[in-house]
This record gives C-alpha cells, sequence and structure tokens, in this order.
C-alpha cells in the first residue's frame, strides 16, 4: 500500500494526481488486500476521526468486530428513529455490552410521537413525504453527528451483492477531506455467515424469521412478504433511507 499511501495527503491540493486517479489506483490496491488489512491501512494513513456507522440490522456484528478489534474505542454512531424493532433495541444492548462499543447515539430534534402529531406517518403519503420523513428522522441526525464528532473518515459495512443500487460500491470514496471507507464491499452472504461463524457472533434475532434488510419497522417486510430483493424496504418504492447517498463535500 505504500504507492498508495503516499499519495493520498495530496490529494486536497491535486498535486500529482486527480482525485479520480488516487481513488481508482487506492481502491484497485484495496482489492487485493484482506478485509481486516483494508481496515488497518485506513486506520493508519487516512484521517481521524474514525468512526463506523450501524443501524444493527442483519449483519452488523461484522462490521462492529471487525473495527473494535483493530480499534476498541472507535466511536459507533447508531441513528435512532424511534421506530426501530424491540428486537434491534435488545440487539443493539446486546452487541454493545459483548464488544464494549463506544456507542454514540443520534436521533432527529423532534419525537417519534411529535412527528407523527405534527405530520402524520409521513412514510404511508408516498415518495415525497418518505423522503422528507428520511431526511428529517436519518439523513439530518447523520450529519449532525459527523460535524460533532469531527469526522474524518466514515467506516461502513455496505456490500455490493446486498442491492443492485449497490453493485457498484468502491472500497473508498472522498469528498472535502472525508474518506468514506467500505471494508467488505466485496464480500457475499458466505463471506458474511463464514465470519460470524468463526469469531462466534450473532446474527440479528430477526434473521430466522425472514428479515434480511432490517430497519424501521413500518418500512421493513421479510423476505415471506415480498416477491422480490428490491421491495424488501420501504414498500419497494425505493431502497435506501439517504444514509450513504450523503454527500461528504455539503456537510
Amino acid at each position: 500500500m505504500s504507492a498508495c499511501a503516499s499519495i493520498v495527503p495530496c490529494i486536497a491540493h491535486d498535486e500529482f494526481a486527480t482525485r479520480e486517479v488516487v481513488l481508482d489506483h487506492c481502491n484497485a490496491t484495496f482489492a487485493k488486500l484482506s478485509v481486516p488489512e483494508r481496515v488497518a491501512w485506513s486506520l493508519e494513513n487516512l484521517p481521524g476521526q474514525h468512526v463506523v456507522t450501524s443501524s444493527f440490522g442483519a449483519h452488523a456484528a461484522v462490521s462492529l468486530h471487525l473495527l473494535t478489534q483493530q480499534k476498541p474505542d472507535i466511536p459507533v454512531i447508531l441513528i435512532d428513529t424511534g421506530y426501530l424493532f424491540p428486537e434491534t433495541y435488545r440487539f443493539i444492548d446486546e452487541l454493545t455490552e459483548r464488544l464494549k462499543l463506544n456507542l454514540k447515539v443520534y436521533s432527529a430534534g423532534l419525537s417519534a410521537r411529535w412527528q407523527e402529531a405534527r405530520f402524520g406517518e409521513r412514510w404511508k403519503m408516498g415518495p415525497a413525504a418518505l423522503e422528507e420523513y428520511n431526511q428529517l428522522v436519518k439523513v439530518e441526525p447523520m450529519k449532525r453527528a459527523i460535524n460533532d464528532l469531527e469526522v474524518g473518515t466514515w467506516f461502513a459495512g455496505l456490500r455490493r451483492s446486498q442491492s443492485h443500487g449497490r453493485k457498484h460500491t468502491a472500497f473508498l470514496e472522498w469528498s472535502n477531506e472525508r474518506w468514506k471507507v467500505h471494508p467488505i464491499a466485496d464480500w457475499s452472504d458466505r463471506d458474511v455467515h463464514r465470519y460470524l461463524t468463526q469469531n462466534k457472533l450473532p446474527y440479528h434475532p430477526l434473521w430466522e424469521h425472514g428479515y434480511v434488510s432490517i430497519g424501521d419497522y413500518h418500512t421493513t417486510k421479510s423476505i415471506h412478504e415480498v416477491s422480490e430483493a428490491e421491495q424488501l424496504r420501504f414498500f419497494g418504492l425505493k431502497r435506501e433511507c439517504g444514509l450513504h447517498e450523503i454527500d461528504l463535500a455539503s456537510i
């Protein structure tokens, strides 16, 4: 990784290469590394504060374990919408205790009940209202977390095999002097299962009931309730809530 490391500090000034050239080079190099090596290099070479985000979904234990094995005190950002499954809240408690997580919980300025009183159940009101809901309860708190914690490098557990919209997920993204790292971008479901099994880590408790993509209880379906994977979240209107579409340059 020495070649990549020598270029990274110069990106902001474009002294030796354009951002695209640097990212292409680093992503190609990352593809040849093991996942622990990707994490180690990122922690050593990319700017702090380092954080990892988690929705504490089906495979959350993988990224949390990978990061805390190398940086035990890394802040773990959770965006709490107030509408997570009861099983999710219990899973958060379980993993926080088991992995000794440095959990940082962010939420909207208005409670879930207050939002409903003011706006109604926006997730039932069509795409525009759903987008407004996601922006208020997920995107805005995430932007606030990035600013509050002065984040320089954000780790996330996105994988290309998760959905059509994630099939081009890069290992590394860069914008406005902030980095986003997806160490397991190329992992399959089998890779995830192998890691969980080898490290004696749990799936989300709803996994065994057919919930393979888990978010708010009112917009999440099990595989037994849908005809295709794209309908698992948000009634098939969209798959992403907006968290991983944040433009880091706008923060």
